[in-house]
């Protein structure tokens, strides 16, 4: 046979190939591990519905070539590490982390995997990032404005609350992240002449120690910074405030929905859709180094009113015409 001729039968017969046959190649599955100091994060997790749905939007599915492999620490920081070894071990893509603690660990691990970060305080002056433009190293991710919400969170109370004088500020002390947030909110509170009242708490027993010191020395409201440890103990706090007629304000909506009075804070699926941007750009390819943090553009104020009336209070008109959602 000569050669022109079985080039031209071999271009045929692959012509001939059914195209289901050429077309079938194997699907690269992404994996992305989730990394939590708080409880596990299931399936009704807002916080996993807004990133699944987000990454979806940028061509990642769950269940076609996305995986996700998830572990939580239950508020036990000690555990994070070796949690971090078994995402690195099941050979994630890139690991989404919630709260400063998850952070650090990730960020520490013996073998470095891109990390994006979430609801970790200022990542800058807790040294998780050399900047917020070029963070360096393996992570990027999402970050706050604490000094101005914290400030917005006390000018909100002092809207609400006649004669705001003393506020009660709830915070993880064993956590670096939310103790700045602590301070900053203390400075803040000396800028609108109102007095934080320190109550940081390291473990569960700890609140009650907290709600014993408010019990004597009673605050005109409640500020809790949402962390794992403070978000598996918050209906413990509803509970006490309520009960002992104190208003609060929260950092996320859902609290508010469980019974506190009000929150103000980023969108939380603006936080999703800007994680799984994030995630997505490193899946292409990307280096989290070179990645900007992103910063929230989009902020919800929830109020129940409800609890306000159980409390005795009436939220001023001007109030309730900011508020994005209002429980009754």
């Amino acid at each position: 046979m000569r050669r022109r001729d079985f080039i031209s039968g071999f271009a045929g017969a692959v012509t001939a190939w059914p195209p289901t046959a050429r077309a079938q190649q194997p699907v690269k599955i992404y994996r992305v591990g989730l990394l939590t100091n708080g409880a596990v994060i299931g399936a009704t997790d807002e916080r996993r519905k807004n990133l699944l749905t987000a990454l979806a939007a940028q061509g990642f599915i769950e269940g076609q070539n996305l995986a996700l492999e998830q572990r939580s620490a239950d508020a036990h920081p000690g555990r994070l590490y070796g949690l971090v070894n078994e995402l690195v071990a099941t050979n994630v893509d890139v690991i989404v982390t919630f709260g400063y603690p998850s952070a650090l660990a990730a960020k520490n691990s013996t073998k470095p995997v891109p990390v994006v970060i979430t609801g970790a305080g200022d990542p800058v002056a807790t040294g998780l990032v050399d900047g917020l433009a070029r963070p360096g190293g393996n992570l990027t991710g999402v970050t706050e404005l604490s000094t101005d919400l914290s400030t917005k969170r006390l000018e909100i109370l002092k809207d609400v609350v006649a004669n705001l004088q003393r506020v009660a500020m709830l915070w993880n002390a064993g956590d670096l992240g939310m103790t700045l947030r602590y301070q900053s909110a203390q400075t803040a509170a000396g800028l609108i002449g109102v007095k934080v009242q320190p109550s940081g708490v390291r473990e569960p027993d700890d609140f009650d120690n907290a709600f014993a010191e408010m019990r004597r020395e009673a605050p005109d409201a409640i500020l809790m910074v949402n962390d794992a440890l403070t978000a598996l103990n918050r209906k413990r706090v509803v509970e006490f405030a309520n009960v002992n007629r104190l208003p609060t304000i929260f950092e996320v909506g859902a609290v508010v929905r469980e019974g506190g009075l009000m929150s103000y804070g980023p969108k939380q699926s603006e936080i999703g859709e800007r994680a799984a941007y994030l995630v997505a750009r490193i899946l292409r390819g990307a280096r989290p180094a070179d990645l900007p943090l992103e910063t929230p553009t989009r902020f919800e104020f929830v109020v129940n009113l409800k609890t306000a009336k159980d409390l005795g209070l009436t939220f001023p008109s001007t109030v309730l015409a900011r508020a994005d959602e209002v429980i009754e």
